[in-house]
């Protein structure tokens, strides 16, 4: 009896002490995760929460920012930017740029990236085609802008070339698929480069299988190629439609929008109503509206994500 009282005591400091340890190295290590995380979290809430909560406050008021007050008129900017049909042509204008642009983006990168990864080529021609084929991904978006209308002055190197002196950035037949041109130039790197891991990646097995079955290269590009890169190509899609809704550096510094409103998007109809119009109030909502629909956009992306994992 007197042996167990004498270590019945260890025993229960050893059992409830053991995990009072274990919950301190946890609470150890949790904090040490978020005090390295706080810098990034604070830069977040600052240039980025804040903002967004402000631009939706002032899309809820009158007179934002330049009025000496501003009250509250709860929808009312929403009808109001709902109802303008600049709108709607900008909204007409960036389904068409970005459709275009992300579909012309897959099928010329996936072109690409099969030809880098065929043995149709020598390693030497192979990595000379690489380097120019990424070689547009280099630039930034003025670079591009400044680079292209240069090319596509009147008096520049594609009219000397077809022996014509076309207006390409100011027609307003010509300019909204002159800017599409340029940005899918810009932006087919992107998807040669992720396609190309993403065929580099697919087992030798499945196509030598398929060819042992009887299957040609058509076939085997549909059932075996495709479907091997199918998530790639869903997130690359997503992921561009994204970042090519909201461009506005190149079209701002190549057409402004112009001529009109021919080649006008979201991104500058937006900008033009704060620091044109000087509308801070209705540059908000439409900001807002904007936020919406990249919303959706991104909520399918990390479904699709989270879905892959």
């Amino acid at each position: 009896m007197s042996s167990h009282t004498l270590i019945a005591p260890d025993t229960e400091a050893i059992v409830t002490g053991a995990p009072l340890s274990r919950r301190r190295r946890q609470l150890r290590k949790a904090g040490e995760s978020y005090g390295f995380l706080a810098p990034t979290l604070l830069l977040l809430l600052v240039l980025m929460i804040v903002p967004i909560v402000m631009v939706i406050g002032y899309s809820f008021q009158d007179r934002a920012v330049m009025g000496a007050s501003s009250g509250f008129v709860g929808l009312a900017n929403y009808v109001e930017v709902l109802s303008d049909p600049g709108f709607w042509k900008a909204t007409g204008n960036t389904l068409y740029f970005t459709g275009v642009s992300v579909a012309a983006h897959l099928v010329i990168g996936l072109t690409f990236a099969m030809l880098l990864n065929s043995t149709l080529i020598g390693v030497v021609p192979r990595a000379i085609f690489r380097a120019l084929y990424v070689l547009p991904w280099l630039f930034t978006a003025a670079v591009i802008a400044v680079l292209w209308r240069m090319l596509l002055a009147p008096n520049g190197i594609i009219n000397f070339l077809l022996t014509t002196d076309v207006e390409w950035l100011a027609s307003p037949q010509l300019a909204l698929g002159t800017v599409t041109f340029i940005n899918i130039w810009a932006g087919y790197p992107f998807f040669m480069v992720s396609l190309l891991a993403g065929l580099q990646g697919i087992p030798g097995e499945l196509n030598e299988a398929a060819t042992v079955d009887g299957a040609n290269g058509v076939q085997r590009f549909w059932n075996v190629t495709i479907p091997q890169l199918r998530p790639i190509i869903v997130s690359l899609l997503l992921l561009d439609f994204i970042w090519t809704s909201q461009q506005f550096a190149l079209i701002w510094m190549t057409t402004g929008g112009g001529p009109i409103d021919v080649t006008e998007v979201l991104s500058t109809f937006t900008y033009k109503l704060a620091f044109a119009q000087y509308d801070f109030a209705v540059a908000a909502t439409s900001a807002v509206l904007v936020l919406l629909m990249s919303m959706v956009l991104a909520v399918l992306y990390v479904r699709h994500q989270k879905a892959r994992d």
